[in-house]
């Protein structure tokens, strides 16, 4: 079981998340929270799997309030989710340790696979914000740029992988793409990792705009 806090400042929006998450046979909303200091309470309380987190917030921003969590290591994945799209908050939660970014308006379903999606160990980014997240590193300098030559080194399949990464595709949706295993496609990402020289998946997707691999606003990857 899934277990989930939510911290918005929108009563109406706190209870209508637990509606659809508490309706998921997979998941449970334990706790709620209005504020970014009772979010930091709760994810200590509670040590839920993911904490779905606002923005804007009193007292202390859902920023500030992942990075705290972030810190105390409780093994919570923090999802922002926020109606500001707006570079310097996909930059900041990203920043901060957040596992993933989604819109408010986003489809219900897009909001439980994004849930699940985290739990899994993958760092989500809605489409719409991919682009600017990727301009945004590449100005503000803190992009470990591949040393020239380094996808020389890839084999195909990790290209491959690379690409459809770069379109914010989780593991198991590369698995299916490539028909490999989700496993395999794992191992395909520790490898890009250790070669490209990248911190986490958010830098692998920048890294593959910055040198060529996918291009912003290309063609999504074919299925193979």
């Amino acid at each position: 079981m899934i277990r989930i806090c939510i911290a918005d400042d929108q009563e109406l929006l706190r209870e209508g998340l637990a509606l659809i998450l508490d309706a998921q046979p997979d998941m449970e909303v334990v706790a709620h929270a209005s504020d970014g200091v009772e979010a930091i309470a709760i994810a200590r309380e509670y040590r839920p799997d993911v904490l779905i987190m606002d923005i804007r917030m009193p007292r202390l921003t859902g920023v500030d309030a992942t990075r705290r969590i972030v810190a105390d290591k409780l093994n919570t994945r923090v999802l922002v989710l926020t109606m500001f799209d707006l570079d310097e908050y996909v930059y900041a939660a990203l920043r901060a340790g957040a596992s993933g970014f989604l819109l408010k308006d986003s489809p219900r379903a897009s909001i439980i696979a994004a849930v699940r999606s985290v739990v899994a160990g993958d760092v989500l980014l809605a489409p719409e914000v991919t682009r600017r997240l990727i301009e945004l590193y590449s100005t503000a300098g803190d992009l470990d740029v591949a040393p020239p030559g380094a996808l020389q080194g890839l084999t195909d399949r990790e290209r491959e992988v690379l690409t459809h990464l770069a379109t914010g595709q989780s593991n198991l949706e590369i698995a299916d793409r490539l028909g490999i295993g989700e496993a395999t496609v794992k191992t395909h990402v520790s490898r890009l990792l250790a070669k490209l020289g990248q911190r986490d998946r958010v830098q692998l997707v920048v890294c593959a705009y910055e040198t060529g691999v996918v291009r912003p606003g290309g063609p999504t990857p074919r299925q193979s």
